[in-house]
Order: structure tokens, then sequence, then C-alpha cells
């Protein structure tokens, strides 16, 4: 089949895998999606198998297997920090050390280890790239670019935390970066835990409370917390932070800062709490300008990509993009540690190869609008439908109209269609959708389907040749990766509170935030044919070329992978229809659903 590679991202958080073979991304899923454990960080055993069974290939049919970071290089982070940290550390120390001496300082041999398990008797050459290359190549390789300035902002990797880079065809340069303990991903951890929300998990949710509140204390982030410099680079003044001394991003000193204790997950959330995410950002903004401009600067290149778990920050890639700085701007769609795995496969291949195959056409790039996992058949599906007793009508080619038509009625539906969506985002396979224009949306899809906080805005996907009518963008969005503001005629007036979940807002209200922003995907009948045909019927019913789309899970719970994901999570929920394959299920058909996990709202770790 040609130069095959797997790439592995594992044992931290976001485990994936991802096959390339001819530089050309074959197949990538995450672990989470099979083991429905949040950000799964155990060696990608089922996404490896997945990868290599979707293409026919053995373990020895493949040229290497090439590991996301270098562990020997981490270590070294890892045992420095703790002497440099001194005494107050030594608790944190006592509890990783073991664990870094045992294995993960040879973590080659634990996938090698790994690989045997799964496939005894085969083997293949291990390497392992560094978590900021892999970055930068996922950026870079699968960009419609032939040149561009790579820019790549995350917590940390092995010392590296921010790195600018130059792609140029098959070249890939190191330009600057900024080390460890300097991170612009572990200021805004900082104050997502501050605010009561997971680090790793809810950087999402600062984001989106941020438009309810003002930055009122962003000069005082600025003063005492990072140090902006005038080349876009930054330093951060450790003496408030906790994360090199055990497994908190902050402890009192932050607290005494801003005259408060970090709010518990029980606790209400206050305005004082949306100021703070105001703040940080509004400064995280003008890091990303400052790094974006510098990038400009020594690279002299008009395209920039981005990667690494900042550039899953969209309102700063929007405001970015606003800038007009560069011509085009384009983001990986799996820009987390997960995408590392793609990133490090297709960096070994072209680097063996040496070229890279040639996708850029307009509009076009190498990641197969990021739907990239498993999918299933109609006969499997029906099998699988039949397994649970459900009720269902076959609708064949007519799914999209139908479908159409119980949206346009105002059902929330679950869409499940073709193969998975790798990243963080669903982009039209494994999504909810219902009807923007409802103003009852946001909050039925919030508290009864997603049973999340009500102030969670959601994302309107668009038919490309429709976009400007509604939303102020520069390019094509189609990962959901760049927030535009409702065009202004289409704006209605709202409160602005954080309770006011039922303003209108806009013309299309479900999903519009607090701001008149919101984070828009933008389809085309290339990136994704099934979900393009869906919308354009919906929009030959209503009108309107918009629908909501927010992934296929409820709240703490990865995107549903299989058919019995879905069905599970249709049952579970108020949704009203689910369309799944041809097949179509209204929930008043349905036999009384037995659920294995009756506590299942227990089960499943919050976000």
């Amino acid at each position: 089949m040609g130069n095959a590679y797997l790439g592995i991202a594992s044992f931290y958080h976001d485990s994936a895998a991802t096959l390339v073979v001819d530089g050309v991304v074959r197949a990538a899923a995450q672990e989470e999606r099979f083991t429905r454990r949040r950000h799964d960080p155990s060696f990608p055993k089922n996404a490896v198998a997945y990868c290599l069974s979707s293409a026919g290939l053995k373990l020895g049919d493949l040229e290497a297997v090439v590991y996301y970071e270098d562990p020997e290089l981490k270590y070294d982070r890892v045992r420095s920090n703790f002497r440099s940290a001194g005494p107050r550390a030594f608790k944190a120390f006592v509890n990783a050390m073991p664990e870094w001496d045992s294995w993960k300082r040879n973590v080659l041999a634990t996938v090698r280890h790994e690989l045997s398990e799964l496939f005894p008797g085969q083997s293949c050459e291990i390497r392992h790239s560094t978590h900021h290359r892999s970055h930068a190549a996922s950026a870079f390789f699968p960009s419609p670019y032939e040149k561009a300035a790579v820019l790549t902002i995350d917590g940390v990797g092995e010392w590296e935390t921010t790195s600018i880079w130059r792609g140029d065809g098959t070249a890939l340069e190191q330009i600057a970066a900024i080390h460890y303990p300097h991170s612009l991903g572990f200021l805004y951890s900082a104050f997502t835990q501050y605010c009561g929300f997971k680090v790793d998990s809810g950087e999402y949710k600062l984001m989106g409370l941020a438009p309810y509140g003002r930055p009122r204390y962003a000069d005082l982030v600025r003063d005492e917390l990072i140090d902006l410099k005038v080349d876009g680079s930054f330093e951060l003044n450790t003496w408030y932070f906790d994360y090199q001394h055990g497994q908190r991003m902050v402890g009192r000193t932050f607290e005494r800062l801003f005259g408060r204790r970090c709010r518990t997950e029980s606790e209400d959330i206050e305005q004082f709490h949306c100021d703070m995410a105001a703040s940080v950002q509004q400064v995280t903004e003008e890091a990303v300008l400052g790094l974006a401009r510098h990038a400009q600067e020594v690279t002299g290149l008009d395209h920039l990509v981005m990667a690494g778990g900042v550039a899953l920050n969209c309102v700063a890639n929007g405001v970015l993009d606003r800038t007009e700085m560069f011509r085009e701007l384009w983001i990986q769609p799996a820009a987390g540690d997960a995408g590392c795995s793609l990133g490090a496969a297709m960096d070994a291949s072209v680097r063996d190869m040496g070229k890279r195959p040639h996708l850029f056409t307009a509009g076009n790039d190498g990641m197969h609008g990021s739907l990239l996992g498993p999918e299933y058949a109609p006969e499997e599906i029906r099998r699988r439908l039949d397994a649970f007793g459900a009720v269902y009508e076959d609708h064949g080619e007519d799914v999209w109209e139908a479908t159409a038509a119980r949206l346009a009625e105002g059902d929330v539906v679950g869409w499940f269609q073709d193969r998975m969506e790798f990243g963080p985002r669903a982009l039209g396979n494994r999504s909810i959708l219902g009807d923007p224009r409802d103003t009852a949306m946001q909050r039925t899809m919030n508290l009864k389907i997603k049973y999340r906080e009500s102030f969670r805005p959601f994302a309107p996907a668009v038919l490309d040749e429709y976009a400007d009518e509604f939303f102020l963008r520069r390019s094509p969005s189609p990962y959901m990766l760049v927030v535009s503001d409702v065009v202004p005629h289409l704006r209605r007036e709202t409160a602005g509170g954080l309770g006011s979940i039922n303003d209108v807002r806009s013309t299309v209200p479900a999903v519009t935030h607090v701001d008149y922003s919101a984070r828009v995907q933008t389809v085309t009948s290339t990136s994704n044919p099934s979900f393009h045909k869906l919308l354009s019927r919906f929009a030959a019913r209503t009108g309107c070329p918009v629908l909501v789309n927010t992934s296929f899970n409820v709240r703490g719970e990865p995107i549903v992978m299989t058919p019995e994901h879905a069905y599970t999570c249709f049952m579970r929920t108020e949704m009203d229809t689910l369309a799944i394959g041809p097949f179509l299920l209204r929930k008043q058909d349905q036999p009384e659903f037995r659920d294995s996990q009756e506590d299942w709202r227990s089960e499943i770790p919050l976000d």
C-alpha cells in the first residue's frame, strides 16, 4: 500500500493514533471514543487497531511507528522542575518520580510492548519526534499552503510551550521558542481552575463565559502575572502559580492577588468570575497577536497555520483573523495533543519520502474534513438497532429530506452519518442538530439534552455559499475554529446578563452568543457532502441555510462513535429524532429503554 506510518500520542491526555500512507492521512481516532473515558491518556490500542484494520495493514507493513515526543527530554524537564521547586514539591515528587523512573523515561519500550501485545510476532521500527515539532507538522503539512508561518502554543511539551516555525514545501524549520515554566496555556488553565472548571477540559467554558464579563482585571494580569514583550515573547511571574510544585495550577498567593478563593464546582458563577474570564481572554488575545506578529516578521510569509491547545481558543483566532495581519489563517482541527499523532506520522512520511502531497488547491487541505474515524454500513447499523428492538423507518436516499422535515418542525435531531470526526469538534457526522431560529433551542439543548450549564453557546453550521449573509468572516471556517460576528442587520436587542438565556439576540438566536458572536462552521459540498445536502434541504424548506450543530454526547461523555452509543444517548436524553445512516427513529415510537447503567449520570464524570 505504499509507505505507511503510524503516529501515536499517549500517556498524558487525549491519546490518539493516526495512519499516514504516502503522505496522505488515511485514518485517525482518539482512544476516548472507544473506551468512553473522556481525554483517555492510556495507550491507544483501540485507535491503533482501527487505523491499521481500516487500511488492511499489519504492524510489519509499516515503515515506522512514531511517538509524538521525546521521552528523555521530557524526563529532564520533570526532574529539573522538581530540583528547582524545592521542598514545596516534595509530595508531588514522591508521587510522580517512581513512575518516571520505572517506565515513562523509556516510554518507547512501553510502546513496543503494547504493540507486541496487540500484534504478536510482528514488529517494526519505533521512532520519536518532539512535542512541538509534532504540533507544527500537524499544522503545516496538511494545510493548503506551499509556504506558511507556523505558530504552536500549548501548556508544555518537553521544554517548549510556544514555538514559531517556517514551513516551505517539505521543510519545517524552527525559528524561535519559549520554554517552561513560561506558558500561555498554563496562564489560561490557571484561570480555568480559579473559576471552578477542570484544567485540560474546561478551558472552553471559560472562553464561553468571557462575553458575560468585562476585563476589569486585565491590567492586574498584565502587571502581576505576565510580561508581554515587544517582540511577542512573554514571561510569567511564577510566584503566583503552583504548577511547578504539584497538581494544582494556583494556590493562596493567586487567591490573595484577586481577593477571593478558588470557586468550587458546586458554587454559583458570579459576575466576578465572568469578569475574570473576560480579563484573561483579553490578555490571551494580546499575547497571541504579539506572537503572530513576530511570526510574520521573522518568516516574511503571508499565511499562518496554528496548532497546540491554545489554537483551540476560537475567539482569539477570530481576533487574529480580523486584523488581516495574514492573508489567510488555517488551524489544525485536532489542534490538541491528539493531533500530535497526526503530525508525528506526517513529519516522518514527508522526511523519508522527500515530498509532500500536492493538495494546494483553493479551499482544499489534507484533512478530508477531519472525517477520519470509523464508519458503519447501513446493514451493520440495522443489525445493531435490531439488537435494541428499536423501531425505525428506512428512508434510503430520502433520509436528508425526512430529517430536514423533522428539523423544520422543531425537532432536536441526533445525526449519525459516515466517518467519525477526529478532534474535539462535531463537524456534521456525529452531531446533535436543531433549528437556530427557535428562541428556546439553546435552553432546550443545554438543559434537557446536553445536561450542562445554561450559559454555554452553540455553534452554527452554515452553507458556505450563504455564510456572508449571516456572519462577518474573512475566510472559510470548515472546522469551527474561528469566531465571527453576526452581521449587524440581523442582530436584536439583548439584556446581556448571565441569566439571559432566552434573549433573542438575532434572527438565529440559538447560535448567537451574548456579544453577537458565533463559532462558525462553513460547510461545502466537498468538505462534507452529506451534511451539505442536509443543510441544503433544510434551507429549501425554511429559507434558513443554518443549523445548530453541537457534539452528539452529553456533558462529560466523549462524542458517540458506534450505533450503540448513538441509540443509548438518544434514549437517555430528550432528543426527538435519531437519523442514523438511512434510518429515522422517533422517540415516541421506541420501546421502553432498559439502561444497563441506571445511574449513568453519576457514572460519567462531569467535564
